[in-house]
């Protein structure tokens, strides 16, 4: 009984660990590098899309209950990108 248990534990915390929240949360207060003040607030995980931030136009931030307001018009992964403003790639790998 105490193997089932077990195995269920760890079964039950490897999948929390492999969803796709496992890396979101919270992000700590910090000051840039010309001073400015950055507030603490929370994030989606970082990937190769925009329409899955908790900002994006539509979404709703499940922390905060706020809806996103942001519609990434400088972002070819929106659907409201324009193909008018210029887009720096960001490079999205785990540091």
């Amino acid at each position: 009984m105490k193997k089932v248990l077990f195995m269920m534990t760890v079964l039950f915390l490897s999948s929390a660990l492999i969803s796709g929240n496992a890396f979101a949360g919270q992000v700590e207060g910090y000051y840039r590098s010309n001073g400015t003040y950055v507030a603490p607030h929370y994030r989606s995980n970082p990937n190769s899309t925009v329409t899955d931030n908790y900002n994006f136009k539509g979404n709703i931030n499940p922390y905060t209950g706020r809806e996103g307001h942001n519609y990434y018009r400088n972002n070819p992964t929106s659907p409201y990108y324009d193909g008018t403003h210029q887009y720096y790639q960001r490079d999205f790998r785990q540091r």
